[in-house]
């Protein structure tokens, strides 16, 4: 799980998790966010295709998939 006191929201663009435009798996809030990262939540493809972006021009891309912020391990 996010060890985040923020609340839950896209890292690139601050939209907040339960907005209508953010893309939930299979279309459906109960099925959690369909995109994430070691540092946090992503609202749609093209937030996740900018942090992607953004942290390998940086050279500090992920090595491995993050876990599911919503499954507790």
């Amino acid at each position: 799980m996010l060890k985040s006191l923020k609340p839950r929201a896209c890292v690139e663009c601050g939209l907040p998790y339960g907005h209508t435009d953010f893309t939930y798996h299979a279309g459906k809030i109960e099925s959690g966010p369909s995109y994430w990262s070691d540092r946090g939540l992503l609202c749609s493809v093209a937030c996740s295709t900018a942090h992607y972006e953004k942290r390998a021009e940086k050279g500090d891309a992920m090595k491995e998939p993050a876990p599911n912020p919503f499954e507790r391990g």
